[in-house]
């Protein structure tokens, strides 16, 4: 039979599981496998050559039992709504595995912006907010960047926001830019919060963090940092290997993540690396022998085909859905330490509702602060879940949604809907 690769059905799949050891009641797992609104809409944009093209965009609230909904806004050419569900779905078992009070949404619009000049993602960025606007506000919905979306294509949203309601409203989008209110700490909050769990998770393994090799699949944004990051925070590290989406490089000695940031930032793909001993395959850098996985790029990159070769001791999610619950059975028989994606990246969202916290109270904490607080915030997360999986025996991603699914069951029940 055919491996399921269609995020929304994994995303189901993954909590049927949950629902199943938790013994939930019929009402309430029909419930929480389901958006509980969704919304699809045009956008017509005019473009630079002065034609109109109309672009497909999307907003999912999947459930707000705990809190409003949170979640990013992707542009990417292959969005779908079922990519929104499914993201949606994990947005809001993630708040609720960091046990923040809040719900999970997700957005998107199906383009390439890699096509498109710095006029023409502005016209989109400000046509998405005017059909989304009336549907977003901070004790309701609240966006952020995702997939290809900057600090500049919020602030064009939350200005597009601000003219529709006729007031400031800093908390209604984060991830905005510091200057109009985005908080300290956010640009590198995913990777960070990922690197937390990896150094709690190497205590448990009895590895030493600035001795490990470490590899990095993907290298946008939570990739970069993640490769500065471990050296950074975890005292050292060897990085053996990297990759986009041209590519990869490996070198056995280790490279210099800062050079080779700085090398992808000026020349847009990290292939043509000098200093690298050879070039790989993206597959390839996920079957190295590291002590240190970080996929980072897309969804189902580890399925049936290739986990049998996965050889890392852990491997840490930042990217959403990298791995198939097929490949979940093998890894975890196989004694891979999975540090599943909703807890690995949560770390964006943290610090995502810490910035909606500042804009409405309209007071800002320092950069010291902000971190001290996400350390907090998945140190106790990556316990409470790794406590679940020795206490049950399951694997990670398993134990991670028992302990999420449970808190939005508890809300979900506390608040009368089933």
């Amino acid at each position: 039979m055919a491996e399921e690769l269609n995020p929304f059905k994994i995303a189901q799949a993954q909590f049927d599981e949950a629902a199943e050891k938790l013994g939930l009641e019929p009402a309430m797992r029909e419930i929480l496998r389901w958006p509980r609104r969704e919304y699809k809409f045009t956008i017509p944009v005019k473009m630079d050559d002065g034609s109109t093209k109309v672009f497909h965009g999307y907003r999912v609230q999947y459930n707000d039992a705990r809190g409003p909904n949170k979640g990013g806004i992707r542009w990417h050419p292959d969005e779908t709504m079922d990519t929104v569900r499914a993201l949606a779905a994990w947005m809001t078992w993630k708040c609720s595995v960091v046990d923040i009070p809040l719900g999970g949404g997700k957005g998107g619009v199906t383009c390439n912006p890699k096509e498109l000049s710095n006029g023409e993602k502005e016209r989109l960025a400000r046509g998405w907010m005017r059909v989304a606007a009336r549907e977003l506000g901070e004790h309701r919905d609240s966006p952020a960047p995702d997939v290809y979306t900057t600090p500049q294509i919020i602030a064009w949203m939350i200005d597009e926001y601000e003219v529709i309601v006729g007031r400031n409203h800093p908390a209604v989008i984060t991830g905005k830019p510091i200057e109009l209110g985005g908080s300290q700490g956010r640009g590198d909050a995913t990777a960070r919060g990922g690197i937390f769990t990896v150094r709690e998770a190497c205590k448990k393994f009895n590895i030493d963090p600035a001795k490990a090799t470490y590899a990095v699949q993907g290298f946008g944004n939570a990739g970069q940092f993640a490769a500065t990051l471990h050296k950074e925070v975890l005292g050292g590290g060897i990085l053996v290997a990297v990759s986009d989406s041209r590519g990869g490089i490996y070198c056995e000695k280790g490279m210099d993540p800062q050079d080779i940031v700085k090398w992808k930032l000026e020349n847009r793909t990290v292939i043509t690396y000098p200093k690298a001993d050879k070039k790989i395959s993206n597959e390839e850098l996920l079957e190295l022998p590291v002590d240190v996985l970080y996929p980072a790029a897309l969804e189902n990159v580890i399925t049936q085909k290739n986990a049998a070769n996965i050889k890392c001791k852990i491997s840490c999610e930042l990217a959403n859905g990298p791995t198939t619950p097929e490949a979940d059975l093998i890894l975890h028989k196989n004694g891979v330490h999975v540090i599943p994606d909703f807890l690995a990246n949560a770390g964006g969202v943290t610090v995502s509702y810490f910035e909606q916290v500042q804009g409405t109270y309209n007071y800002y904490w320092t950069l010291e602060d902000v971190r001290k607080q996400l350390d907090e915030k998945m140190t106790s997360a990556y316990h409470a879940v790794y406590d679940m999986h020795k206490e049950k025996n399951v694997h990670m991603r398993v134990a991670a949604y028992l302990v999420a699914v449970k808190r939005v069951a508890d809300a979900v029940k506390l608040r009368g809907w089933v």
